[in-house]
């Protein structure tokens, strides 16, 4: 069934069980949840000439979002303006930036790809973006079913890279041995890293005069954590990782900086220094009119818009708003962190709908960069908002 940029191929298999198992052995464990189907056996096909430019877009954006994040680095009105809670600040202040281009070495593009093709970005996840699994192994496997080109190859390898220039201690998510996919993302990283890392519950961790210890009270000097780091201005002892943070008692992957790439009112601060035509260059400008949606701090559209939280994730606090600027559409399924964080608001951008055995869906289509390379598609089907309800439906290209 052709959508002009996507086109759909196969029909699940009648045997899900043993596809399931397959899944599982390969590291993406989760292919079901609940007894229900999160994994969609069928493949999207992106036409190649789309895929080209996406990578292009994503290349060239990464770089904007790297000098955005610099531009934003010390400034502390700017980190208040973008919602970067204050518990924050002096690491920000005082840690080294990574290399350019490598602030956030795992990171994922979020982008809305019409039917006809085109490319706008809805958001950058660049601190614990999820999918790795579905994207990494999940993907490659159903390419190779129907004889497809997957893009997701290189995945594993650049997480090498990355996990080498890192080298953690310790590889963390909250209710590891617990949560699933989370635990798995976990588990796959360290894999695919190649290094002896150990797994441990962020719950069963502890700061001792500024020395981050696991539950046995071994010291961690180097630690990757799925773990968002706007939520230490909420957790109970945020304060503490901060301070451990601040003083490099602790080096924290990805690094504190890559929660001003994750904060959505980055996005606002590019869209208004484009439209003041400062910091960026003409060309800069040119990809920033071509690909990002005007995004702002206030309501100050006549059709269509988004309203999101700086730090939502999964479609939590995303609310659709009509040409009328009426109220259509709220998630109700992820949990509201609007009342956490300061809100942006963004041009709409429709997702292309496919048809799949299951009925129609819109198609969010992610791409991972992983050290500084765009490197993974990632789909996911659902409805107008794409949340915890949505499911992984795996792309290739043709």
């Amino acid at each position: 069934m052709s959508v002009g940029a996507f086109e759909v191929v196969g029909t699940p298999h009648p045997d899900r069980e043993s596809r399931v198992a397959a899944l599982r052995e390969m590291g993406f464990g989760w292919a079901d949840l609940e007894n229900d189907p999160y994994w969609i056996d069928q493949l999207v096909v992106m036409n190649e000439a789309v895929y080209a430019e996406l990578a292009q877009a994503s290349e060239r954006l990464w770089r904007i979002f790297d000098k955005a994040a610099r531009f934003v680095t010390g400034k502390r009105d700017l980190y208040g303006m973008i919602g970067i809670p204050e518990v924050l600040w002096k690491s920000l202040d005082t840690i080294a930036l990574e290399p350019e281009g490598l602030i956030s070495r795992y990171a994922r593009f979020d982008w809305a790809v019409s039917a006809s093709g085109d490319i706008k970005l809805l958001e950058l996840n660049a601190d614990t973006p999820t999918g790795y699994a579905e994207a990494s192994v999940a993907t490659p496997w159903m390419c190779g079913q129907y004889g497809i080109r997957t893009v997701n190859g290189p995945m594993a390898e650049r997480v090498r890279e990355a996990w080498a220039a890192w080298r953690p201690d310790a590889a963390a998510c909250v209710g590891y041995g617990s949560h699933r996919e989370d635990t798995g993302t976990v588990d796959l990283l360290i894999r695919h890293s190649g290094q002896g890392v150990r797994g441990v519950d962020c719950l069963d961790l502890w700061i001792d005069n500024g020395i981050l210890r696991d539950k046995e009270g071994r010291e961690i000097r180097r630690l990757f954590a799925l773990y968002p780091k706007e939520w230490m201005a909420v957790d109970d002892g945020g304060d503490a990782l901060a301070y451990a943070i601040e003083t490099e008692r602790l080096r924290l992957f990805n690094s504190p900086h890559a929660v001003i790439l994750q904060s959505k009112g980055l996005q606002a601060l590019i869209w208004g220094l484009h439209e003041l035509q400062l910091v960026f260059s003409p060309e800069e400008s040119e990809t920033i009119e071509r690909y990002m949606l005007p995004t702002y701090t206030k309501a100050v559209f006549d059709g269509s818009f988004v309203s999101k939280s700086m730090f939502g994730r999964e479609g939590g606090s995303v609310v659709l708003y009509d040409e009328d600027g009426r109220l259509e559409l709220k998630d109700e399924d992820g949990y509201d962190t609007s009342r956490l964080f300061p809100t942006v608001y963004q041009k709409r951008a429709e997702l292309a709908r496919i048809q799949l055995a299951a009925g129609e869906f819109h198609l969010l289509t992610g791409l991972f960069v992983l050290n500084g390379v765009p490197c993974g598609l990632l789909g996911r089907a659902g409805g107008p908002i794409t949340g915890n309800a949505s499911h992984f439906v795996a792309i290739g290209v043709k």
